[in-house]
Order: structure tokens, then sequence, then C-alpha cells
């Protein structure tokens, strides 16, 4: 049998709205978890005293998470459907752990937005909604949970599905198509198996919708562009970055540079899982060997390309950002702290270009002194030291970015043009 195409899915959604027990019973429903795991899971739980959680335990695997009863790193896990082979990125719902989030969306081909039908749109579901446009998620499905807990009423699952609906188009998702899923994770009713308690409900379970999803295309025929997430220093071998390949292919006897430092290098070998690749292609999270290099001129946030097609660095670039959460309001001047690809840094809002309307894209102000929640507009933002930056157009996961401050994601954006260095 051919091998399935392979897609990373994320679950995102507001905290106690059920992402990590959706994602267990998934996990569970495809065989992806034994039955023991599932035992040892409910006699953790009722140590805990958090009777509803077992499935939720299976992405939250730290003992502190267990205690506080959240969902804190990215777990990544495996499972297979009819169709597809898909690894979950979880990311975390609790407001602190946004930028874990943000690092999951840039990878993700498709999301899942759970929401509850008892409590409908929340702060955080409006958050990720918002991110997970902004960072380029195309394909999404809503997830009405905890329909058990609405005692299986259409009306109740109408009126969520109504509210997401607006929530959705006004952050420029076509609704016109996508799936809403009525279930209930913790039941295990329409996740995987159809229920009489839906009798009401003909659209397909939260399994099939997952099939429904198209793999995207990988641009190989794009330069090599690869964004330094770890490196490390291993006896016999030396310098081994770690990243994922964002754009092109990359194959033993490379000749690559390093940016921004601008450290010249050979790829020596490229391993994934244990294995040796002759090539790496988007998608890959790869372990690479490379020749004469330091762990000083290789850094995380660092951006690996062909010598022939450098990674831009940018002297100051100009982006759309939407602001989702600030107190108060976005001035000239204001330098928070800015996630691009696997970099942060902070960089200085110099000017506010235009405002815009989120609905038509149409101008509404030009040169406004501020920008508040819920107004999108054109800045140009100038780095506090040398990084790398592509247009959303050429390199998207390079192109696309958070702003965070105060322990919070302020704001959203893609970019549109960049100054080079």
């Amino acid at each position: 049998m051919a091998e399935k195409q392979h897609m990373n899915l994320i679950f995102i959604g507001h905290i106690d709205h059920g992402k990590s027990t959706t994602v267990g019973r998934l996990l569970y429903d495809t065989k992806a978890i034994s039955e023991q795991d599932m035992k040892k899971m409910k006699e953790e739980v009722a140590k805990y005293n958090r009777p509803s959680f077992e499935f939720a335990f299976v992405m939250d695997q730290l003992k502190e998470e267990r205690e506080r009863g959240i969902t804190i790193d990215i777990m990544h896990r495996d499972f297979q459907t009819p169709k597809y082979y898909f690894t979950i990125i979880d990311a975390p719902g609790h407001r602190d752990f946004v930028k874990n989030m943000i690092t999951g969306a840039s990878q993700a081909d498709a999301a899942v937005l759970v929401v509850s039908c008892v409590d409908g749109v929340q702060s955080q579901t409006r958050e990720h909604a918002y991110l997970a446009k902004v960072l380029g998620i195309n394909q999404l499905i809503v997830g009405l949970n905890k329909i058990d807990a609405a005692n299986y009423d259409k009306a109740k699952y109408e009126d969520a599905k109504s509210k997401v609906s607006d929530l959705l188009k006004t952050v420029g998702y076509d609704v016109s198509k996508m799936l809403f899923v009525p279930y209930s994770a913790l039941e295990g009713i329409n996740v995987s198996e159809k229920s009489d308690k839906l009798s009401w409900y003909n659209g397909p379970t939260l399994l099939a919708a997952l099939d429904m999803f198209v793999v995207p295309q990988k641009p190989v025929d794009k330069p090599l562009r690869l964004p330094i997430q770890d490196v490390y220093s291993i006896a016999g071998f030396g310098t081994v970055p770690v990243g994922r390949v964002e754009t092109g292919v990359m194959k033993p006897g490379d000749q690559v540079v390093v940016m921004p430092g601008g450290a010249k290098t050979e790829i020596k070998s490229i391993e994934m899982h244990h294995q040796q690749l002759q090539q790496a292609e988007p998608g890959d999270n790869v372990g690479f060997n490379v020749k004469n290099i330091d762990k000083k001129d290789i850094k995380r946030g660092d951006v690996i390309g062909p010598v022939t097609s450098p990674p831009t660095v940018a002297q100051e670039f100009t982006a759309q950002i939407v602001v989702i959460n600030h107190p108060t309001a976005i001035a000239p001047g204001y330098t928070p702290v800015f996630h691009i690809h696997t970099a942060q840094i902070a960089a200085t809002i110099t000017e506010i270009v235009e405002k815009k309307d989120p609905k038509t894209g149409q101008t509404v102000q030009k040169n406004p002194e501020f920008i508040k929640n819920g107004d999108v507009a054109i800045v140009r933002i100038k780095p506090s030291k040398p990084i790398v930056v592509e247009k959303y157009g050429d390199f998207p996961h390079l192109g696309r970015f958070a702003i965070r401050d105060m322990g919070q994601t302020v704001a959203a954006g893609v970019v549109l043009d960049v100054t080079k260095k």
C-alpha cells in the first residue's frame, strides 16, 4: 500500500473548551494510544481528582501541567485517518503560552478550532482565530465540543455555530464551505462514530471531516530557507543545527550561508528520525551536520539558504498588522518583541502608514496617530539588530509574525516589503 500523505494539524481555541480532551479522544479512537495508556491515565486522573481529564492527560505529560490542569508546552503526537497521516501540534490555550501557539501555527497545514457549545466564543477563541488567519492557516474546521453538556440540543449548536461564523467572517475566513462539527470528546459522540443522540445532524464525524483537508503543495522550486530552532555540539560530529525546511530542497554537499551572520559552510549530512536523508524537503524537521563552523556562528533564529540566493537581512520592513489585544493603543516609537519564524527580536514601529477597513481592505485613514484593538494597519518596522525577514508573498513562513508585550500577543502581521541591509 502506498504511504499516506502527511499533514501537520493544530488544535486551537479557548482554554477550557476541551482541546486536549478532543486530541486524546482522537488518538484513542484511532488506536494511536492503547487501552493500557488509557487505564494509566484514568488512575492518574483519579489521583488528582479531575475526573473528566483523562484524555487531556494524553497531551499534558508534564507533572506541573497535571497539577495546574493546563497545557503548557507543545506536544507532538501522530495518528492516522483512512486517508492521511497526521502529526498533531497541540497549541496551548492558556494565554501565557501564546508564543508556543505561534511556533505551532507557523508549522501547521490545517487547524481545528475547538469551541464549547455551552460557552461559545470567548476571548481566546477570538485571539486564536485571528492568529490562525494571520499566520497563514487557510484550512479550518470548527469543532463544537461539549454537545453532551448542551443536552444534544440542536438550537444550542446552531447558536454557537452562528456566533463562531460571525467571528470567522470578521477575521477574513470564507465560512460558506467550512465544516462545523458538533461532538462530545468526553462521551466519544460524533468524534469517530455517528450517534442517534445527534439524529438532527447529517454532516461528517470529526474524524471524517479531517479527511476533507487538502495537502498543501510543497514549495520545492523556491530557494532553500531553513530557520534554525536549536544548535547542538555532538562529540565526533561537531556542530549539528536543527530546524524545519520551509522552502526548497537541502542535500548533502550544498554550499550554504547562515544569515544574518554570513558564515558560509557545506552541508555534510542530514538526518531525520535517526535516518540519513539524501534530501530534505519542505515540512521536514531535520538535524544536519555542517563543516568547519563554530557554535557561535549559528544560533536559534538564524536562517540557512543557498550561497547563490542568501536569506534577506532586513534594515527595515513594511507589514500589515492586526491589533488583537493591546490595553491602550499603539503609536510610532512603540518597541515590543517580534516573533518571526524561530527568531525573537525587539523592533520599533517607526511609522503607521495607513489604517484599513478589515472587511474591505480599503484605506480608512492615512498616517493615524495611533491604532487600537481590532484595527488593521500598514506599519514600518525597524529591528533592533540584524534579522532575516522575507516578504510573505515570497516565503510565507518567514514573512509572518506575532507581536508580544506584557506576556500577551498584542498584534500579528504579514510582511509586505523588505528594505535590505
